[in-house]
C-alpha cells in the first residue's frame, strides 16, 4: 500500500503498475459515482492513470491510516491537486480497500464513505480502531 501510494504521488506509473496484478480491477470514486464498472487490467489502469493526471496534473495522495487485514488492506488518504483547466484546488479525504494476491493488487475501490470502505475490507468501525 505504501509503495503504491508513493509511486502514485511521484507519478511513477511503471512502479505503480508493477504492484498490480495483470488482471487488476479498479473502481475509482468517479466510476462509482457515475455508475460505471471501472477499469480492468494494466490497460485499464493506464487509462485511469492518464485520465486522473489529465484532470489533476499535480495529483498526490497522502496515506493517513492503513489497516492490514490479511489479503485486504483498508486505508484513509488525503487526495490533493489542482484542476488542469481551472487551477481549482482539491483537498479531500477518501477511503480505499485493496485486495492483494501474491503481493500484487487484484481489486481496489475508492470510497467517499468510510463505513462502505470498511465493509468492503471486512472491518467494522471498532476493528479499524482496535
Amino acid at each position: 500500500m505504501y509503495r503504491a501510494f508513493d509511486a502514485l504521488s511521484r507519478h511513477d506509473f511503471d512502479a505503480f503498475v508493477a504492484l498490480m496484478d495483470d488482471d487488476v480491477e479498479i473502481i475509482p470514486r468517479m466510476s462509482a459515482i457515475e455508475g460505471e464498472s471501472g477499469y480492468s487490467g494494466h490497460e485499464g489502469l493506464s487509462r485511469w492513470w492518464s485520465s486522473l493526471l489529465d484532470v489533476f496534473p499535480d495529483y498526490s495522495a497522502e496515506l493517513m491510516e492503513v489497516r492490514d487485514c490479511g489479503d485486504m488492506t483498508f486505508a484513509t488518504f488525503q487526495a490533493r491537486g489542482h484542476g488542469a483547466g481551472s487551477a481549482a484546488p482539491t483537498d479531500n479525504p477518501a477511503w480505499i480497500a485493496i485486495r492483494w494476491r501474491s503481493g500484487k493488487g487484484v481489486w481496489w475501490r475508492t470510497f467517499d464513505d468510510r463505513r462502505e470502505a470498511l465493509q468492503a475490507a471486512g472491518l467494522s468501525d471498532q476493528d479499524a480502531h482496535g
